[in-house]
C-alpha cells in the first residue's frame, strides 16, 4: 500500500505571484506540443512554417481552456449551471473536460484553417500528434493536486489519498491515465503519422485510441460525485463522452481508408477490364 505524497499545489512563488503546479503542467503540455509541431513544420514538404506553427498554437490553448471550462460545466455540473450560469466563470474553483477541449480545439482549428486558407482535415492530422503531451502533463497535475483518484483496491500498488477523507488505498487513475492517454497515446499516433497517411487517418487513430483508453480506465477511475454512475452501477460520464469518440474514429478510418482503396481501384480499373475475359475468369 503506497500514500500520496500531498504535494504543496504552489510550485514556486515570485513575490505576491503563486505558480501552481497544475498551471506549470499546462504550460509544459503547450510547450511540448509547440516544440513537436515545429519539428515537424521543418520536415521537407510539411507545408507549415515556423511562424504557423506558432500562431497554431495559440488556437490550441484558446480552444482548450474555453472549451475544457465550458464542457466540464455542462457535462460535469449542467443543473449548477442552470441554476447560476455564472458558475462557468469561477475557474478558481477548478474543472476541466477534456472533451470540452477536444471540441474547443476543433471549434479553434476551423478558424485557424480559415485564416490559413489550409483544408480542414489535413491541420487536424497535423495537430493530433501534437495533443498528447498536454494529456499527459494534465494528468500528472491531477495527481500531484491529489484529484480525480480511482475507485477503492487491494491491489499492492493502492494509493491512500488525504483528499478522499475515507484513508482507503485507492487506484492512482491519474498515473493510468497519463501512461495511456498521454504516453502510450503519444507514442502510437506520433508513430502512426511519422509516415505519409490517408486524410483523416491520424485523427481517426487518435479519437478511436483515446476513446478506447478513457474507456476502459474509467472502470476504476472513481466517478465525479455530483453525477456518480449513470446507469447499470458503472457507466460513467467519461465513457458515455467516449464512446461517440471511438466510433468518430471508426468512422473517420474507414472514410480514410476506404477513399484510398476507391482511388486505387479507379486507377486499376481501366487496365483490368482490358485484360482478356479467360484471365478474368480463369477459362
Amino acid at each position: 500500500m503506497l500514500v500520496h505524497p500531498d504535494f504543496d499545489p504552489v510550485a514556486f512563488s515570485l513575490g505576491p505571484l503563486h505558480v501552481r503546479w497544475y498551471g506549470l503542467m499546462y504550460l509544459l503540455g503547450f510547450l511540448a506540443g509547440w516544440a513537436l509541431g515545429r519539428y515537424r513544420a521543418r520536415q521537407p514538404g510539411s507545408g507549415w512554417t515556423a511562424e504557423q506553427m506558432d500562431d497554431l498554437v495559440f488556437y490550441i490553448a484558446l480552444g482548450v481552456s474555453l472549451g475544457g471550462r465550458i464542457g466540464y460545466v455542462l457535462f460535469y455540473g449542467f443543473s449548477s449551471f442552470l441554476d447560476n450560469p455564472l458558475v462557468l466563470f469561477r475557474v478558481w474553483e477548478g474543472g476541466m473536460s477534456f472533451h470540452g477541449g477536444f471540441i474547443g480545439v476543433l471549434l479553434a482549428m476551423v478558424l485557424f484553417a480559415r485564416k490559413y486558407q489550409k483544408e480542414f482535415w489535413p491541420t487536424i492530422d497535423f495537430v493530433a500528434p501534437l495533443i498528447a503531451p498536454g494529456i499527459l502533463f494534465g494528468r500528472l497535475g491531477n495527481f500531484i493536486n491529489g484529484e480525480l483518484w480511482g475507485r477503492v483496491t487491494d491491489l499492492p500498488w493502492g494509493m491512500i489519498f488525504r483528499q478522499t477523507g475515507d484513508n482507503l488505498p485507492r487506484h492512482p487513475s491519474q498515473l493510468y491515465e497519463a501512461t495511456l492517454e498521454g504516453l502510450a497515446l503519444f507514442l502510437i499516433v506520433w508513430l502512426f503519422s511519422a509516415k505519409p497517411r490517408p486524410t483523416m487517418a491520424v485523427s481517426g487513430v487518435f479519437a478511436l485510441s483515446y476513446g478506447i483508453f478513457r474507456f476502459l480506465v474509467e472502470f476504476v477511475r472513481q466517478p465525479d460525485a455530483q453525477l456518480g454512475y449513470l446507469a447499470f452501477g458503472w457507466v460513467t460520464m467519461g465513457q458515455v463522452l467516449s464512446l461517440p469518440l471511438i466510433m468518430v474514429g471508426v468512422a473517420l478510418l474507414t472514410l480514410a481508408y476506404g477513399r484510398t482503396a476507391g482511388r486505387t481501384w479507379a486507377c486499376f480499373a481501366p487496365s483490368l477490364r482490358r485484360l482478356p475475359r479467360r484471365l478474368l475468369v480463369g477459362v
